[in-house]
């Protein structure tokens, strides 16, 4: 499976109204991420291939740039609504 640089590899937006709710919603206690399902895609892939890192590499990618999207969007909504803005 290849990925894009800069996109998920399944479409979906790290950062849509539902994950966005569903981060807002959760108690401070609780982990939520919206790319875990690429970190799952990872795992299998280790898996399936006996820990062989370099047979995952497109999937890493697809989780790093999950996580960086989401990172960015959401540090730029702070920016956007902060306490002092």
């Amino acid at each position: 499976m290849s990925s894009q640089s800069g996109t998920n590899t399944d479409g979906a937006d790290p950062w849509d109204k539902e994950t966005k709710r569903k981060f807002q919603n959760k108690s401070k206690s609780e982990y939520f991420d919206p790319c875990q399902q690429a970190a799952s895609r990872s795992i299998r892939c280790l898996n399936r291939n006996g820990g062989d890192r370099a047979m995952c590499t497109d999937y890493f990618e697809a989780y790093r740039a999950c996580k960086k999207e989401w990172t960015e969007r959401r540090t730029a909504e702070k920016k956007g609504s902060g306490f002092f803005s």
